[in-house]
C-alpha cells in the first residue's frame, strides 16, 4: 500500500512540476515571440543592433580581435610577472588619507562585496521621508511578486535548518547525499560565479520557486501519509518529541561521539577542503562581483585606497600597482559609473589593463555619489550627502585623489630608488583618461589648479566624449532641462538623486538585466526601444545595465545638483561652474557675481589635451567635443581631435580595439620622467662647471 501511494504522489508530483515548467517556459517565450514581432516592424533597428553581441541581425563567426600589442593572445603581463619577488609583493598595503587607519573602518570597494560591510560602517539615517512612503506602497502593490521572487531562498534556508537537525541520523543516507551533493553543488556555484557571469534571471528563479514549492509540499504531503498508514511510527515519533529533555541531550552526545569524520587527503591535486558559508548573494545567485574581484581573477595586482576629502566624503581609489614605474596613468569615470567601466570587457579590451601591459601604474578613481554613501559623518542624512554639484566633482574629489597619488608614488619610487637623481618635486608622470562627466571634471581640475596657481601633477589629457557643451541635446534631456533649471532646488529637496532606493529592486533589475540576454527578442527590443529614447545612440545599453556595479547592495547614483548643473551650463550655452542663484553667493565662491567660465581660461592649460568624439553619439554629439577643440585651437593649447564610428557608451563599455589603440598611443607620447629629469639636471651642472671653469 505504501509503496503505491508513494508511486502515486511521484507520478502526481512530477505531472505538477512538468505543466507548471511548461506553462512558465511558453509563458515566456510568448513574450520573446511578441518582442521579435514587435521588433520586425520597429524602424531603424539595423543600425541599433548592429554589432551589438548577443542579438546580432547577421551571423557572425569571428571571436574578440587581439589588441596590437597582444602576441598569440598573451599580454605583456607575464613576461615580467616572474620576475616579481615575494619580498615586493605588497598588494596589501592601505594608504590613508589621515593618521587614522581606514582599512578597518571603511568599505574596500564601491561595489556589493565592500558594501555589505559598509551597512554596519556607513549606518544609513532612517529619518522618515516621502520617499520611504512611495517605497512601502511600491512594496506593497508588488508584494505578491516579492513573495514570489524571495521564496527560492525562504524554503532553502527552511530545508537547510530542517536538514541541520536530522542529518545527524547515521540511518539516513539519503540525507547525507543531499547535503554532500548541496555542498559540492554551491562551492561548484561559487567558482563559476567568480570566473564568469552566471547569475540566474527572473524567469529561472520563478522556475527554481515552482520546483522548490512543490517538492516541500509534496514531501509534507508524503510525511503526513505516512503518519496515516503507519500508526506505530507516528508514535514512535509523537513519544520522541515528548520524551524528556535529558534524553534528548543524550541521544545527541552520542550522535556526536559515534560521528564518523572523513578523512582529508592533502596533495597538489586534492588540497585541504574548507567549506564556505553560503551567502545571500550566493542564495539568490546575483551578480556581486566588484573592481576587485574582476582584477584579481584575471591574474593582476590589486590595491585599494582609500581618500577623504576636504568636506569629509570617503572615496574608493583602487589601483593596478606596478611600485617602480615612472609613469602612471588616472582612469575617471563619467555618470551612473564606477572603476568597474574601466575593467569590464576583461583583459583584450579594457582601457585599464591595457595601461598596465604598457608599463604604467594604474589608479581608478571612484566619485563620490554611491548608495552606501561613505562619509566621515556615519549618520549623514540622505538629503545632505547627496546635495553636490560638478564643482564638488571637479574641485574636492579629483584634487584628493591626485594629491594621494602623488603622496604615494613620490614615497615609493624614493623607497624603491633612493639613489636615482629624480627631481624633488614630481619623480614620475601622470597621464590622464576620463570619459563623458568624468571628462568635463578632470577639465575643471586642471583649468581651476591654474587659476589657483598651484600644481595639477599631468602630464597629458585624453578625453573620451567630454561633456561641458550641450547645446545640441537629444528631445528628451531638452525637455527635461527645461523643468529642472527653475525647479532644481525644490526637486532635490523631494528627491536628493536619482538611483534604484530599495535592495529588493536592485535585485530585480540585476535578474532583469539576465534575462535580457537569455531571451534575445526581448533583449533586442529592450535596446532598440532605449535608443530611440537617447536618440538614437547605438550603445550597448542592455549591456551596460548588466555590469555588476548594478547589485542590490550597491550602484552609482546622480545627485540631482549634478542633474542642476548640466542643466545650467545648456541653458547658458557654456562651460561654466555651478550658478548658485544669486550675486552674494557667487561672490563667496568665486569671488564674482557671476560663476566661473571655465572656457575662457582654456588659454592656461600647460598640457597635451586629446579630444575623442563618437560619431553616433547622441549623449554627447561630436559637434559638442568640437567646441572645446575650438575654444583650445583659439587659445594656443596644445590639443588634437579625432573622430570614431561609435556611440556614447563605447568608449569604455564596448571592446574596441581601434579606440583603445588610439588612446594608447596618446599616452606614448609623453616622455619618461627619470631621463628627461636627470638629462636637464645634467645639463645645469655642465653649465656651472663651464661658468666656474670660466
Amino acid at each position: 500500500m505504501r509503496r503505491l501511494v508513494d508511486s502515486a504522489l511521484a507520478i502526481t508530483k512530477e505531472l505538477l512540476k512538468t505543466f507548471m515548467y511548461e506553462s512558465l517556459n511558453n509563458t515566456a517565450r510568448l513574450i520573446n515571440g511578441v518582442s521579435a514581432l514587435l521588433l520586425s516592424i520597429l524602424l531603424g533597428k539595423a543600425n541599433i543592433l548592429e554589432g551589438v553581441q548577443g542579438w546580432e541581425l547577421r551571423p557572425t563567426f569571428h571571436g574578440p580581435r587581439f589588441p596590437r600589442w597582444m602576441e598569440n593572445g598573451v599580454s605583456s603581463f607575464n613576461q615580467f610577472i616572474h620576475e616579481l619577488s615575494l619580498e615586493s609583493d605588497t598588494s596589501s598595503i592601505d594608504y590613508s588619507s589621515d593618521d587614522n587607519n581606514l582599512d578597518d573602518t571603511y568599505p574596500a570597494s564601491p561595489s556589493s562585496h565592500g558594501s555589505r560591510s559598509s551597512r554596519t560602517i556607513f549606518p544609513i539615517n532612517n529619518a522618515w521621508h516621502w520617499t520611504d512612503l512611495m517605497a512601502c506602497i511600491l512594496s506593497l502593490i508588488l508584494l505578491p511578486a516579492r513573495l514570489l521572487l524571495w521564496m527560492p531562498f525562504l524554503v532553502f534556508r527552511l530545508l537547510n535548518i530542517w536538514g541541520s537537525k536530522t542529518s545527524s541520523d547515521p540511518g539516513n543516507p539519503h540525507l547525507r547525499n543531499f547535503h554532500s551533493f548541496r555542498n559540492m553543488h554551491t562551492n561548484k556555484d561559487h567558482v563559476v560565479n567568480r570566473s564568469i557571469d552566471r547569475r540566474r534571471g527572473v524567469v529561472e528563479d520563478l522556475h527554481l520557486a515552482i520546483e522548490i514549492f512543490i517538492e516541500a509540499i509534496f514531501d509534507m504531503l508524503h510525511k503526513t501519509v505516512h503518519c496515516v498508514l503507519s500508526p506505530s511510527s507516528a508514535f514512535r515519533i509523537f513519544r520522541k518529541l515528548f520524551s524528556s529533555a535529558s534524553a534528548g541531550v543524550k541521544d545527541v552526545d552520542n550522535d556526536v561521539l559515534n560521528a564518523s569524520i572523513p578523512p582529508v587527503t592533502l596533495g597538489d591535486k586534492d588540497p585541504a577542503p574548507t567549506e564556505r558559508n553560503p551567502t545571500l548573494h550566493h542564495a539568490l545567485n546575483t551578480d556581486a562581483r566588484t573592481c576587485k574581484d574582476i582584477i584579481t581573477e584575471l591574474g593582476y595586482p590589486y590595491e585599494a585606497i582609500h581618500v577623504t576629502t576636504a568636506d569629509g566624503y570617503i572615496l574608493l581609489l583602487e589601483r593596478i600597482p606596478r611600485r617602480d614605474a615612472r609613469k602612471a596613468v588616472y582612469l575617471q569615470h563619467g555618470i551612473f559609473d564606477s572603476s568597474v567601466g574601466w575593467v569590464s570587457n576583461g583583459v583584450v579590451g579594457s582601457s585599464a589593463f591595457a595601461a598596465y601591459d604598457q608599463g604604467y601604474d594604474v589608479f581608478l578613481g571612484n566619485l563620490r555619489g554611491l548608495v552606501s554613501r561613505g562619509h566621515v559623518d556615519k549618520n549623514i542624512p540622505s538629503r545632505k550627502y547627496w546635495w553636490f554639484t560638478v564643482n564638488e566633482l571637479g574641485t574636492k574629489d579629483v584634487p584628493a585623489m591626485i594629491e594621494k597619488i602623488h603622496e604615494i608614488k613620490t614615497d615609493e619610487l624614493k623607497m624603491i630608488q633612493p639613489d636615482e637623481e629624480t627631481n624633488d618635486e614630481q619623480p614620475y608622470k601622470l597621464s590622464a583618461i576620463a570619459h563623458s562627466l568624468g571628462g568635463a571634471v578632470m577639465l575643471m581640475y586642471t583649468v581651476t589648479r591654474l587659476i589657483e596657481q598651484k600644481p595639477h601633477r599631468l602630464s597629458r589629457l585624453t578625453l573620451l566624449s567630454p561633456a561641458g557643451f550641450h547645446d545640441e541635446t537629444i528631445f528628451i534631456l531638452t525637455v527635461a532641462h527645461y523643468f529642472v533649471v527653475p525647479l532644481g532646488p525644490i526637486l532635490a529637496f523631494f528627491v536628493p538623486a536619482l538611483y534604484i532606493p530599495t535592495r529588493f529592486f536592485r535585485m530585480l533589475f540585476n535578474k532583469l538585466a539576465r534575462d535580457f540576454h537569455n531571451y534575445p527578442a526581448l533583449g533586442g527590443l529592450i535596446q532598440t526601444v532605449l535608443s530611440y529614447t537617447f536618440g538614437g545612440d547605438s550603445s550597448n545599453w542592455v549591456g551596460v545595465m548588466g555590469l555588476p556595479h548594478y547589485n542590490m547592495d550597491d550602484m552609482p547614483g546622480l545627485s540631482l545638483g549634478v542633474i542642476h548643473h548640466l542643466a545650467q551650463v545648456k541653458w547658458k550655452g557654456k562651460f561654466v561652474m555651478y550658478d548658485y542663484g544669486n550675486a552674494s553667493a557667487n561672490m563667496k565662491a568665486y569671488g564674482s557675481p557671476v560663476p566661473i567660465d571655465l572656457g575662457e581660461y582654456y588659454s592656461l592649460i600647460d598640457i597635451p589635451i586629446d579630444l575623442i568624439a563618437g560619431l553616433k553619439d547622441k549623449i554627447i554629439s561630436a559637434a559638442m567635443v568640437t567646441r572645446h577643440y575650438k575654444l583650445m585651437k583659439d587659445a594656443s593649447v596644445n590639443v588634437s581631435y579625432k573622430e570614431f564610428e561609435y556611440g556614447h557608451l563605447d568608449f569604455t563599455k564596448s571592446n574596441q580595439e581601434d579606440i583603445l589603440a588610439y588612446v594608447m598611443s596618446r599616452q606614448l607620447l609623453v616622455e619618461p620622467a627619470l631621463k628627461h629629469q636627470i638629462s636637464q639636471k645634467k645639463t645645469l651642472k655642465l653649465k656651472k662647471k663651464g661658468q666656474a671653469s670660466s
